[in-house]
């Protein structure tokens, strides 16, 4: 990455925001360029500003709560990525917040690196899922999908198709895998279209959660 991650944390907790403020601005990568109270507050910002490009968001919030601002901040600018901060008790809400558009769900006890890493992955086209909110993700696609959970679709991918998936469910965009396999970003989105096409599943968040689902990766 050529420039920094512009990054703006909402919380109505100062802590919270300070001490994610001063974790994240450890790495040369990411600026923090705005600490906001309330979801009101990130709106007001967001109509007077622009740069932002990833949004960490607490779901429970006075005033306007994480869901709501989630709804919001795609209606000023769907490019921004939004990663939802949660806790256990919130699982209820993930499912609604992945079909509102966003893109990662860290846990608020979650180490820093892994809130680096969902960073650095949705920033790069990618998605991240804790681990242990995948299960409850996946239960849901799978009804759905009329309660199929079958692991015969993983049986019919590729020995390339299956390292994509794996590298999916890490979290990486097409360019990392590109990279990373030494192969086009064109033969990338290939297969990434067919294991999506051969698993029957809508997007690569979906694919990530049936990677772990699975055990087809260490989460």
């Amino acid at each position: 990455m050529s420039s920094k991650i512009k990054v703006m944390i909402v919380d109505d907790h100062a802590l919270m925001r300070e001490g994610l403020t001063k974790l994240l601005e450890m790495e040369n990568k990411i600026d923090v360029l705005y600490g906001a109270s309330d979801g009101l507050d990130a709106i007001k910002y967001l109509e007077n500003s622009n740069g932002i490009d990833v949004i960490l968001l607490d779901i429970n919030m006075p005033k306007l709560n994480g869901i709501e601002t989630l709804k919001k901040v795609k209606q000023i600018n769907p490019a921004i990525k939004v990663i939802m901060l949660t806790v256990y008790d919130d699982r209820e809400y993930l499912i609604e917040t992945l079909n509102l558009g966003s893109n990662g769900y860290v846990l608020k006890d979650s180490e820093t690196d892994s809130l680096i890493k969902a960073i650095e992955s949705v920033y790069d086209g990618g998605s991240y899922i804790h681990p242990s909110l995948a299960g409850e993700l996946f239960r849901e696609i799978n009804r759905q999908r009329g309660g199929k959970d079958s692991k015969d679709g993983a049986d019919s991918l590729t020995k390339r198709e299956h390292e994509v998936l794996l590298l999916i469910a890490e979290g990486m965009s097409n360019k990392d895998i590109s990279e990373h396999l030494v192969i086009s970003e064109k033969t990338v989105k290939n297969h990434v279209s067919s294991v999506l096409r051969k698993l029957d599943l809508q997007d690569r968040t979906q694919a990530a959660i049936f990677a772990i689902k699975h055990k087809l990766t260490t989460p």
